[in-house]
């Protein structure tokens, strides 16, 4: 498997969670995300779509979603 470093789209860099600042690879990400009800930035960016809403929850996901199906 590639070093998370490697592929990792997220921008935030000064976010405790980002593998750039552990060796646990995206596994800090993937659980404060899955507390906070939330989706990794990187599944929201393989949408190519400009995101409807300001969060990162479910349902903001399931809008982006939604917009980039109506857009097809």
């Amino acid at each position: 498997m590639k070093d998370p470093k490697e592929y990792c789209t997220c921008t935030d860099t000064k976010c405790p969670c980002h593998p750039t600042n552990h060796d646990q690879g995206c596994n800090l990400c993937i659980l404060k995300n899955l507390s906070q009800r939330e989706i990794p930035s990187c599944f929201f960016k393989t949408i190519d779509h400009e995101k409807p809403t300001e969060g990162w929850h479910y349902e903001d996901f399931a809008a982006l979603v939604e917009a980039a199906k109506g857009a097809e």
